[in-house]
C-alpha cells in the first residue's frame, strides 16, 4: 500500500442482469469498455476514469440457476457493494490485513481477455481481500494491477457526461464512529470528525462515513434504502469536466431517471440498481 491510501475502483453489482445494467450506464453517458469474461467466472464493463474507475459487476445470464462459480456475487444485493483499494504488493497487504485480523485469506489471482485493436491480451490481477461481512456495505479489497496499460487506455476514458474521476465514496452506518475508525485502521491514517459524519482523506478522493440521518439529509428522498442492515455503501460522487453534460442526458425526455438539480450538484438515483450518483464540478 502507498503512503496515503488510493481508491482503484468502485463495484456496481448486477448480479444475472448485465444486459440490462450495460444499456443503463450507457445511456446515463458513461462510456462502457467491451464486456469482460474473468477466469473466476464473473462479467464485467468498466467505465473508465484518470486514476481510478466504477465497474459492473455480474455472471453470465445463462447460468442462472446453476451453482455460481461466484456466490460472493449471487448472494450480494443489487447496488454499490464493492470498495477497492490500490495495492502495489498484494501479498504484503494481505499480511498487513491479517496483522489487524481482518483478514484470513490468501491474495488471489486471475485474468480476463481484453480485445483491442492490436489483438486479445490478458489483463492479469492479485487481490487481497478483507474478510467477508467485516464491512456490512460490501466486499472491501485491495488490488494489485499487473497490466495497467491494458486497463487504462484513452479510447475508454471520454465520457459524453464528462466524469473523469469518483472523488467520494460514501458509507451510511449506524454505527458511523466506530465503522470510520475500522475504514482509517485498514487504510493505517484517521478519520477526521466533519459536517455530518466522519471522512477518510485518500488521494485524489475522500471517504465519508455518515449516520442514516445525516446521509437523509445529504439526499433527500433520491436517498437509497437501509433496508435493515446496519451499514450499506450509499453513493458516489463523481467529478465531471461539465456539469451541463450530464444535466443535458438528464433532461432528455429520454431519461427516465429521478434526479435533483441543486445547481453545483446533480444527484441521481438509478433505481434497478440501486445505485445513487452525486455528479459534481
Amino acid at each position: 500500500m502507498t503512503e496515503q491510501a488510493q481508491l482503484d475502483h468502485a463495484v456496481i453489482n448486477v448480479g444475472y442482469e448485465m444486459d440490462k445494467a450495460a444499456e443503463i450506464f450507457a445511456g446515463l453517458g458513461f462510456t462502457l469498455t467491451v464486456r469482460g469474461y474473468h477466469s473466476l467466472g464473473s462479467i464485467n464493463h468498466l467505465m473508465m476514469f484518470g486514476e481510478d474507475y466504477l465497474e459492473l459487476i455480474g455472471l453470465p445470464a445463462e447460468s442462472a440457476g446453476a451453482s455460481p462459480g461466484r456466490p460472493d456475487i449471487a448472494s450480494a444485493p443489487y447496488g454499490l457493494n464493492g470498495l477497492v483499494f490500490k495495492t502495489s504488493d498484494a501479498a504484503d497487504t494481505a499480511a498487513y490485513l491479517a496483522k489487524i485480523d481482518m483478514s484470513t485469506t490468501a491474495p488471489k489471482s486471475f485474468t480476463r481477455p481484453v480485445k483491442l485493436a492490436e489483438g486479445d491480451v490478458d489483463a492479469s490481477f492479485t487481490t487481497a481481500h478483507v474478510t467477508e461481512g467485516r464491512f456490512a456495505g460490501g466486499r472491501v479489497y485491495f488490488c494489485q494491477h499487473h497490466t495497467p496499460d491494458v486497463v487504462w487506455r484513452r479510447e475508454w476514458q471520454e465520457h459524453a457526461n464528462g466524469v473523469t474521476a469518483i472523488t467520494e465514496f460514501v458509507i451510511v452506518s449506524e454505527k458511523a464512529a466506530d465503522e470510520a475508525a475500522d475504514v482509517a485502521r485498514l487504510l493505517r491514517t484517521t478519520a477526521q470528525s466533519g459536517a455530518g459524519g466522519f471522512h477518510i482523506p485518500l488521494m485524489h478522493a475522500k471517504i465519508s462515513v455518515l449516520s442514516p440521518t445525516a446521509y437523509a439529509a445529504r439526499y433527500g428522498a433520491l436517498a437509497c434504502p437501509m433496508e435493515n442492515r446496519p451499514s450499506i455503501f450509499g453513493a458516489l460522487q463523481v467529478q465531471t469536466n461539465d456539469l451541463e453534460k450530464i444535466r443535458n442526458i438528464l433532461k432528455s425526455p429520454n431519461n427516465k431517471l429521478e434526479f435533483e438539480d441543486k445547481g453545483a450538484r446533480l444527484i441521481v438515483r438509478e433505481p434497478v440498481f440501486n445505485a445513487l450518483f452525486e455528479f459534481v464540478a
